[in-house]
Parts: C-alpha cells; sequence; structure tokens
C-alpha cells in the first residue's frame, strides 16, 4: 500500500453523471451524508471539495495527492458513485449499506476495507453507546462511512491536519490515526462501566430491588463492548504482521503497537468486567434469596404466633361457654323442670358448671393451647 502506482486507465473515463438534484426521487443537494471530502498533498490540506463529483475530478488533476472523504449513513447512489471511482468491492459496498457488521479487517486487491465499532459513555442515561465506522483504505484515498453518533472523525482530522509531517505518511497514517481515535474513545466508556459497577456492587449489599434489572442491562453491553474490543487485537495484529510486505513506514509501525497496547488492555479490562458482573449477579441472586427466606420465616413465626393465639382465645371461649350453656338452660321460664323443686338444684348447676370448666382447663393446658 506504499508504493504510488499510476491511476488505472479506467479512472480516466468521462466522469458519471452525479445522482439527480431536483426532480422525483432526487438526492437533496444539502442533504449532510457528505461530511467532508478534502485533498491533500505532502500532508497539507489543497482543496475541500463540495462534492463527490469535484472530489473526483481534482483528484484526477493531482495524481500525487490524496483524498479524505468523510461520509454520514450514505445514500445507495453515493456509495456506487465512489465504488466505480476507487473501484471499491461489492462485497465491502453491501457492507457499508446494511452496517451493523462485526469489527473485521478485509483486503481487496489494493484497497483496504477496515469495519470499526466505536463506543461512548452516555453520562445522563448511564449507558453505553456503540457506533459503528467503516473505513476503505486504498492508495491515494480515504473513505470513511458512519453509522451512528461516534466517533467524531472531524477531532482526528483536525489532529492530523496539525502535523503534516505524519499525514505526509499517506491513507495508512489516516487509518492508524482513526484507530488510535476509536481505541481512546474507548477509555471514557471503562472508566464509565468502572463506576457503574462500583455503584452497583453498594447497591446490592444495600437490598435495592431494582439492582437486578440493572447488573442485568450493564451486562447486555458489556457483551457488545466485547464484541467491539476483542476482534480489534487479531486485526492489529494482522496490520502488524504486514509490516514488511507492504513496506509500513517505522513511524507508523510505533503508532500502530501502541494501540495494540491500547486494544489489549481495554479488552482485558472490558473482559475483567464482564466476570465481575456475572460474580455480582450470583451474590445479589444469593442475598435475595436469603431475604426471601428471611421473609418466609418471618411470615411463618408470625402465623405460629397467630395460631397459638387463637388456640387461646378457642380455649377460653370454650371454657366460657360451658357455664353460660347450663345457665342458659335453668334461665328459661319453664314450670314443669325438676330441678325447681330440689334444694340442691342452684348448688348442684354451680358444681357443674365448675367441673365443665375445670375439665376444660386441664384438657387445653396439656395441649400446650394454655
Amino acid at each position: 500500500m506504499s508504493e504510488r502506482r499510476p491511476r488505472a486507465a479506467w479512472r480516466r473515463q468521462p466522469e458519471p453523471p452525479e445522482p439527480q438534484r431536483s426532480g422525483p426521487g432526487a438526492v437533496p443537494a444539502d442533504r449532510p451524508s457528505v461530511v467532508q471530502a478534502t485533498l491533500y498533498r505532502d500532508g497539507r490540506r489543497v482543496a475541500s471539495p463540495e462534492s463527490l463529483a469535484d472530489t473526483f475530478r481534482q483528484l484526477r488533476e493531482h495524481p500525487a495527492g490524496m483524498a479524505w472523504i468523510g461520509l454520514h449513513r450514505p445514500t445507495e447512489p453515493e456509495l456506487h458513485s465512489l465504488a466505480r471511482e476507487f473501484d471499491l468491492h461489492e462485497l465491502a459496498i453491501e457492507d457499508a449499506l446494511e452496517a451493523h457488521q462485526r469489527p473485521k479487517l478485509e483486503r481487496y486487491g489494493d484497497t483496504l476495507f477496515v469495519v470499526l465499532r466505536a463506543a461512548r459513555y452516555l453520562d445522563a442515561q448511564e449507558e453505553v453507546d456503540f457506533g459503528e465506522l467503516h473505513i476503505f483504505v486504498g492508495q491515494d484515498f480515504v473513505i470513511t462511512v458512519r453509522h451512528g453518533a461516534a466517533p467524531d472523525l472531524s477531532a482526528v482530522r483536525h489532529r492530523m491536519e496539525e502535523n503534516p509531517d505524519l499525514l505526509a505518511l499517506g491513507p495508512e497514517a489516516v487509518l492508524y490515526a482513526i484507530l488510535d481515535a476509536v481505541v481512546d474513545g474507548y477509555a471514557p466508556v471503562v472508566e464509565g462501566v468502572q463506576n457503574d459497577i462500583d455503584e452497583i456492587e453498594t447497591e446490592v449489599f444495600g437490598g435495592d430491588p431494582a439492582v437486578s434489572r440493572r447488573i442485568y442491562e450493564l451486562s447486555r453491553e458489556m457483551v457488545e463492548f466485547q464484541r467491539a474490543t476483542r476482534p480489534l487485537v487479531g486485526m492489529l495484529h494482522g496490520l502488524m504482521a504486514g509490516f514488511a510486505k507492504y513496506g509500513t513506514d517505522e513511524e507508523l509501525q510505533r503508532y500502530l503497537r501502541d494501540v495494540a497496547d491500547h486494544v489489549t488492555h481495554t479488552s482485558e479490562r472490558v473482559d475483567g468486567f464482564r466476570q465481575a458482573l456475572t460474580e455480582i449477579l450470583t451474590v445479589n441472586a444469593t442475598l435475595v434469596t436469603q431475604q426471601q427466606n428471611a421473609e418466609m420465616r418471618a411470615l411463618a413465626e408470625a402465623g405460629f404466633e397467630q395460631n397459638e393465639e387463637i388456640k387461646k382465645i378457642s380455649s377460653w371461649a370454650a371454657i366460657l361457654f360451658a357455664p353460660t350453656l347450663v345457665g342458659t338452660i335453668y334461665g328459661m321460664n319453664f314450670d314443669a323442670m325438676p330441678e325447681l323443686d330440689w334444694a340442691f338444684g342452684y348448688p348442684f348447676a354451680i358444681l357443674l358448671m365448675a367441673a365443665v370448666c375445670t375439665s376444660l382447663y386441664f384438657i387445653f393446658k396439656r395441649r400446650d393451647w394454655l
């Protein structure tokens, strides 16, 4: 990729017509898909074309230059015009259109196609937002297709323009700068997730019932984070393996090795986060089970105490019922009651009530109802 080769003959053919700008089905002229198109020569900006057609024309006029085209969710006609101009592979164009791709690195002839998953931490929502970036790197061009809010490539462009010596190294330098920006963007996410995990640990041992949902949501984000960072390790080692073959500049080699170290560190941190969340989820489940067992035990004890009280109330009710029954019978106004004319009728009734009450008392006492 380092050697400059003459453009193929087909690249000098007449420019295909630019997408229609008026009428039914037209592409609006102010559509913000083309974020910025810039031409560089020897590391310095020489032109900022306003359209893709102007970019193609001026790049032909400056064969020693490099085009850096940034797009945000481009239309299919725009990507196809880029494919015709720069001979981009149709499979890579399909990936750039559909998005939702895994991080990967593919080489199609002299063009390198890279897919990255950028991330940013949203403090207000306390969640991780993922974006997707597709990069086409050729001998004299870099095309970035961004899906989502992250990353902010304007900062990368500004940084590179402030370092003309690095930018003069060509498209490879732009690729490594983008990789560095994406990887550096992981650092705030790692710190934000670390704070979330610390808060979750406090909530778990504080008995917050909503913490289980937060653990689950953060675990899902860490799965996505792993999918974004883990493939990058292999991708960067693959790029480093091609240093000798493609004659990569020594400065860029050091630059890429530094990015690879950061990716490895981030990937290890993310793996640790996922393991920690798994352990926290297990501890939370244990604490919830213990809490439920304690509540069930308290309910059982309360039910037992209530049952004991009911036993006492029932026992005294039965004891009091016996004299009430006898007194009720003797309180009836009948003339033909034998006990009315019996001298011992009243003492007998009193004795009967006392005997029944005493018997019931000892029976309930033996059964521990009283």
